[in-house]
């Protein structure tokens, strides 16, 4: 199919793209919807249970029906996914099973059943293998006019899924999110968290179904999923995760489909393939746990724990003898010497901190009031370890050393109520004010 419309903006395929477009962007936006709450709950496999576990509803209700028409086998599907979820709760109460390895037993065991069925009754169902696992758009080829639009049938089933997930997540915004975060909290103050549970999931299966055609069985997981993955790298409020995961859904259909359409691709492999660039890249550089802003930030504290080590190390010289000035061959050396430790003088210097000269080093009243209290949280902690903990006097420098960069005013001051009036460290040196 898709290799008649390679040319993505021919006036003549045009609609046909679109109309895949919109069947991409629909499914997707159901799955980022139910997949944040899947993401968070940790049941991400839920998701690969129920799409799996449709197939044998397909197949029987065919049987039954003897049709191939979207609402007979939507029926069949949606019913063998509430299964698959009542069957994984049975098994983890009453079977002593943990919820990952029920789940397990329960979607291989009714897949294998959906494809024995599929094998024994194929001359029947006409049901093709390859559309089970990866999905097929060509069902967009079937359509009905509405206000002088071509849309596809498919549509009757994913709009409505979608709305009804629009729906039931509004009105039940406040008990799914205490229930996934808190089901004791949830259950304490009346909601009931099983209920909760079980209309997730009955959405998560009518979500699953209707998505059945468009990602197929397997692929649906990757939008169930990585999308809220993602967004969950990225944010840290539900709403705004719920909120950019049907972003990067959309995206990733519209896009996804405007590749695969170009390069004759399959659309929801590409769509997935897409949606995993998505979550590397949310893994690289999201803003709030990235690899790239962790990076950046355990660089930028390395840096200031060299240029505060700098600082102090100048007060306790000038502390020793206010005329000596400390070289800076001296300086560096004692700090590890290399780039980090040149690079940390030099933004000492440029911000007028401590003044350098053929002399040496010298500290200047801004350099000189962060040192000092750099050096007075260092004989602090020396202090509470000594006579709080009993911690030798040999044993108390290098614990200061690595907590002085760490504390708060507010913790220096508790220490320092702890303390009489002109008090020294446990070495005899003054604490700085």
């Amino acid at each position: 199919m898709l290799l008649a419309l390679n040319n993505v903006f021919d006036p003549d395929t045009l609609p046909m793209v679109l109309r895949i477009m919109v069947m991409a962007v629909l499914v997707n936006l159901s799955c980022a919807l139910l997949g944040s709450f899947l993401v968070l709950r940790r049941m991400s496999l839920m998701g690969d249970a129920l799409s799996h576990a449709v197939l044998p509803g397909l197949v029987v209700a065919f049987l039954f029906s003897g049709s191939l028409s979207i609402f007979p086998m939507f029926i069949g599907a949606v019913l063998a996914g509430v299964a698959t979820t009542f069957l994984t709760q049975t098994m983890h109460h009453y079977g002593r099973l943990s919820t990952d390895a029920a789940m397990g037993v329960v979607f291989t065991s009714l897949f294998a059943l959906g494809v024995v069925l599929l094998k024994l009754f194929g001359s029947q169902v006409h049901l093709d293998a390859a559309c089970v696992y990866e999905g097929s758009l060509i069902m967009v080829l079937d359509t009905f006019e509405f206000a002088g639009f071509e849309l596809p049938k498919q549509i009757l089933v994913a709009l409505p899924v979608l709305l009804v997930n629009l729906l039931v997540v509004g009105v039940l915004w406040k008990e799914l999110k205490i229930t996934t975060f808190d089901s004791a909290l949830a259950t304490a103050i009346g909601i009931s968290a099983p209920v909760m549970h079980y209309t997730l999931m009955t959405l998560v299966a009518l979500t699953a179904v209707a998505s059945f055609q468009v990602v197929g069985s397997i692929l649906v997981v990757a939008m169930l999923i990585v999308p809220p993955a993602a967004a969950q790298l990225c944010v840290e409020r539900l709403g705004r995760m719920v909120a950019l995961s049907c972003a990067i859904g959309a995206l990733v259909g519209i896009v996804g489909t405007l590749v695969a359409v170009r390069y004759n691709l399959s659309v929801p492999g590409t769509m997935a393939v897409l949606s995993g660039g998505v979550y590397a890249l949310a893994a690289i550089f999201s803003p709030t746990g990235g690899l790239a802003s962790r990076a950046w930030f355990h660089y930028q504290t390395s840096a200031r724990i060299v240029r505060e080590d700098i600082l102090a190390m100048l007060y306790r010289v000038e502390e020793f003898d206010h005329t000596r000035r400390l070289a800076r061959a001296d300086a560096l050396e004692a700090v590890g010497g290399g780039f980090p430790a040149r690079h940390a003088l030099r933004t000492l210097v440029r911000r007028g901190d401590v003044a350098m000269d053929d002399k040496g080093l010298l500290l200047n009243d801004s350099g000189r009031t962060k040192a000092a209290k750099l050096v007075r949280t260092h004989r602090l902690w020396e202090t509470y370890l000594v006579d709080e903990i009993g911690l030798p006097l040999d044993h108390v420098h290098e614990p200061a050393h690595r907590v002085e960069h760490f504390l708060d005013d507010e913790i220096r001051e508790q220490l320092a109520e702890r303390l009489p009036e002109g008090a020294e460290d446990p070495h005899g040196r003054e604490i700085p004010e």
